[in-house]
């Protein structure tokens, strides 16, 4: 049986955060603009683009966010739990052109972006 004793545990604690796997982490920072869709509307059901107000309440009942950009990707907006005010602006901003910046991150084929800052167009 291995036997480390208290001086080998932080070593191995360290071993393990350096070799853990990164996907799904903010990867960099970007710069989109686009159009802030209702995820739900645009996936299930040809999407809600261009509908302001459908965009709107369906974020106001918590159904997710994305961001449409000008070249046709699209990307999950998730809020920073430090700094949630950026993603409740795009909220409000559903259906209208937008500029965003976050950290964009990509994990088990879902693009997406940490909402860092959002400026209406």
């Amino acid at each position: 049986m291995w036997k480390f004793g208290i001086r080998g545990v932080p070593l191995i604690v360290l071993a393990a955060i350096c070799t853990w796997p990164r996907t799904g982490l903010g990867q960099e920072e970007v710069h989109l603009q686009g159009e802030i869709v209702d995820m739900v509307s645009y996936m299930t059901k040809g999407g809600s683009v261009g509908l302001e107000e459908h965009a709107q309440q369906c974020a106001k009942k918590g159904e997710p966010i994305g961001l449409l950009t000008d070249d046709g990707q699209l990307y999950l907006l998730v809020d920073d739990h430090n700094n949630p005010d950026p993603y409740d602006v795009a909220k409000r901003l559903g259906g209208k052109r937008t500029a965003v910046t976050g950290k964009r991150f990509n994990k088990q084929g879902v693009a997406g972006i940490v909402v860092e800052d959002v400026k209406g167009q």
